[in-house]
């Protein structure tokens, strides 16, 4: 075993431990965290699972909790910058120190059971939280549902956001396959909260045939939220929904909800930032239906708007340029640090003006031409976390 004396010392050996990136199912974690936690996790656990909209759901549950005395946990994935933001306790991301520990209990108690990258992350949160004694645990899933490594939990409260078509190599290439991935995370008798609103019947036949009691919510929260856009209404309204099916256990006042829900903040989606005289919107709008919510919401605003772009090449690039395109006059077309991004060239390929784009250097030359435009007022930075990484660091030292 090489030696891990530094967070990314163990993220790299993690990364090489498997071939594969994505491996789902359950039988390695299950094994672990029987090991870990043989009588299950010492406090509640709200799994958010959906295609779009689960971070933020996450922070509208974690914002409104932070107002009350109960201590709680939050995992996400994936980060953005430091690997420490998949894992919170009162708001505040847990240091390298804590995550090390958590790995070194994990490495104690795996034998030889081999885990992915992500397995060893949710194993690390929910040791993190047991370390800290949280009350309560929300807990996104990372892919799917049925078959995520967040889904060894049972949770108190399942939370599905919205199905859409998404990571078909390993979901299925329907919304109906995909809907009843998701609905893994459902337990017997135990409440789900649904944000979709035309839901899949497999959705709708599972949870009949395990009887897990479902409420759907078709209605945004009608007052004043931290994010912007319809969509984050929704968003708000099914995380509210959540808390109060807990409410006995973990009571909250109404003004902890409208206060949780009005300082709600998440990086990268409709994100906004001022350079200059341009705004900035970063968000990690990365299949269809992620850029048709993107593209509601600009319109909210209407302005004229130039777009930095780029994507990994399993996505649905093509759909996602043409829902994007009415509200975009030019396209800044930039490679990112992945081994799954899309070539520039070939990208450019996918647009049907490719006179409307530019293939740049890099995300640095991208900013500043856009930048420069005169009679441009808005810049949309989007298409993957990749995109959004890469920008990020570049405008923060502007």
């Amino acid at each position: 075993m090489q030696d891990k004396n530094t967070l990314d010392d163990w993220l790299n050996w993690q990364e090489a431990l498997m071939e594969e990136t994505i491996v789902l199912g359950l039988d390695r974690v299950q094994i672990v965290y029987d090991r870990l936690f043989p009588n299950g996790v010492p406090y509640s656990v709200i799994t958010v699972a959906g295609t779009n909209g689960k971070g933020s759901t996450v922070s509208f549950i974690d914002s409104i909790y932070y107002q009350s005395e109960f201590k709680v946990g939050r995992s996400t994935s994936p980060h953005l910058l430091k690997y420490n933001e998949r894992f919170a306790i009162d708001g505040v991301d847990v240091s390298d120190e804590v995550i090390i520990n958590a790995f070194e209990l994990i490495e104690t108690e795996r034998n030889d059971v081999t885990l992915t990258y992500f397995e060893f992350s949710t194993l690390a949160a929910l040791i993190i939280f047991a370390e800290a004694k949280v009350d309560l645990a929300i807990l996104e899933v990372g892919l799917g549902g049925r078959l995520d490594s967040v889904n060894v939990v049972d949770s108190d409260v399942s939370v599905i956001t919205n199905i859409a078509i998404d990571h078909t190599d390993y979901l299925g290439d329907t919304r109906e396959a995909i809907g009843r991935e998701k609905a893994g995370i459902m337990r017997t008798s135990r409440p789900c909260i649904c944000g979709d609103q035309n839901p899949p019947k497999s959705l709708l036949s599972y949870a009949k045939e395990i009887k897990t009691p479902v409420t759907f919510i078709s209605e945004g929260y009608p007052s004043d939220i931290g994010l912007e856009g319809a969509h984050q209404r929704l968003n708000a309204a099914v995380a509210i929904k959540a808390i109060e099916s807990l409410i006995d256990k973990f009571p909250v006042s109404e003004q902890m909800i409208t206060d949780g829900v009005k300082t709600a903040t998440i990086k990268a989606r409709f994100e906004r930032k001022m350079i200059g005289d341009k705004l900035i919107i970063l968000d990690v709008a990365h299949n269809p239906a992620a850029v048709k919510t993107l593209v509601d919401t600009l319109a909210e605003s209407p302005m004229k708007t130039v777009a930095i772009f780029s994507a990994l090449i399993d996505k649905d690039i093509i759909d996602m340029v043409n829902l994007a395109s009415e509200s975009i006059q030019h396209w800044y077309l930039v490679p990112l640090s992945s081994e799954r991004a899309i070539e520039s060239r070939e990208l450019k390929n996918k647009f049907s003006n490719p006179n409307l784009t530019s293939i740049c250097d890099d995300m640095n030359d991208a900013i500043k031409q856009s930048l420069a435009l005169k009679d441009i007022e808005r810049v949309v930075i989007f298409g993957s976390f990749y995109t959004i990484a890469d920008a990020t660091l570049i405008i923060d030292q502007i």
